[in-house]
This record gives structure tokens, sequence and C-alpha cells, in this order.
């Protein structure tokens, strides 16, 4: 998932930080993950990874599985994103990690396996629509409707229990992770009308954003793949 077109420095400056869903007392903007991992390819609307159901992770504490982690990271900050599934990095593994603000500037960052949301009650459910983007429809926001608060439960990369809770644009952001892990992409949630101008958007500035991850790639001593 994209950053909010504005906030980015609201979660630079965040006078508060949660790492796997725990205060710290300070974090760096670029958290050691991403400086141990190497950059991935960005799969895009289209490609069938993307479109089915990924598979539970059943082997913790592995090598292989830090470093897609890691690598993970990196490739969501080259793309200035706040979230992204393994899926996305052509891995189609029940994963996703995140650097997200909410609309509070709290900055959350971290990553869970085998995610699974809390379904709200109906009763409560305030749902926001808002501009969304996606790093695997380069260059498009639509507006989309999601729940304002969020419960998501699943394990770390040992294994060990989470329960990750978001409100406003984590909320958003952990429901779009979310709902790649079952092969479904926030265009999916637009009438066909709406579809057809994102990808419209898409294909005007899908030169520019790639450049633009290159760029970035290349001023943290990293090259993209084609």
């Amino acid at each position: 998932m994209g950053r909010p077109s504005v906030g980015t420095e609201k979660v630079r400056s965040a006078v508060r930080v949660l790492v796997q869903g725990k205060p710290v007392d300070s974090y760096p903007a670029l958290p050691p993950e991403a400086e141990r991992g190497s950059p991935r390819r960005i799969t895009e609307v289209g490609e069938e990874v993307l479109r089915r159901s990924c598979r539970e992770v059943t082997e913790f504490g592995t090598p292989e599985l830090s470093a897609l982690i890691d690598d993970m990271f990196l490739t969501m900050y080259i793309a200035d994103g706040a979230g992204l599934a393994a899926n996305q990095v052509d891995v189609d593994l029940r994963l996703f990690v995140y650097d997200c603000p909410d609309d509070h500037g709290v900055r959350h960052i971290g990553h869970i396996i085998n995610p699974v949301l809390d379904q709200p009650d109906p009763a409560h459910r305030l749902l926001i629509e808002e501009a969304e983007g996606c790093l695997s429809v380069p260059g498009a926001r639509m507006d989309v409707p999601r729940t304002d608060h969020t419960v998501v439960r699943g394990v770390d990369q040992y294994g060990e229990p989470l329960v990750i809770e978001g409100t406003g644009y984590f909320a958003r952001c952990l429901q779009h992770e979310a709902d790649h892990l079952s092969g479904h992409l926030y265009i999916d949630r637009l009438s066909k009308r709406d579809r057809k101008d994102a990808l419209r958007q898409m294909a005007a500035r899908h030169e520019e954003v790639l450049a633009r991850r290159a760029e970035k790639a290349k001023d943290l001593g990293h090259q993209l793949q084609p």
C-alpha cells in the first residue's frame, strides 16, 4: 500500500512509535530490516500471483523467512510504501510488512504472518471513504471505503502470537494488505468505471513511478531488478 498523500512527515516525526504492536523509545527512519535487505521486483496488476490466495507459512525462525522480511522492508521503502504483501514480491506466502501512520501520528512498524482480520460488529462498524493507492498499481489513487478500526491476529517470524490493532489510515493499511493475501486488489472494490480510471492513471504515471523507485534505490546503494 502507498503512503498517504499527506502525512509522510507525520510518520517521520511521530511522537510515539510501535514496533510489532509494542511502544519503543525511538526507531530509525530506515529500520534495521531494510538496512539488511535486498530489493525485489514488485509484481503488478495482471500478474497471476496477485490473484490467488497465498499459502500459510508453516516453518518459522528460518534464515529464508528472515531474509524475505528484510527484502520486503527495503522494497517497500524504495517504493515509498506503507505496507507490502509477500505476493507483491512474487512469493505466495501469507505475510506482510508495514511502516504506517495512524490518524494520530503514531508510527506502526512490523510484520505479521498468517494474519486473520477480526470481523467488526456491523452495528458498530464505521466505513470511511478515503484515497488509497497500491504499489502493484503504481501511480493510481482512488477513494475506497474501509472500516476505521481493525484488529489482526497472527504470528511473527518465530511463530509467536501477535495481535495488532489499527485505527484510521493504519486500519486501512492492514485491511489492504490482508486483501492481497486473499488474491484481491483494492481496485476490485471499485466500480467498473472507477477501476478503468485507476488503470488509466497507472498507464499515464507508470514510467515516472518506476524511475522514481530506481532513483531511490540508487540513493540507498542498490539497483532494481528489471
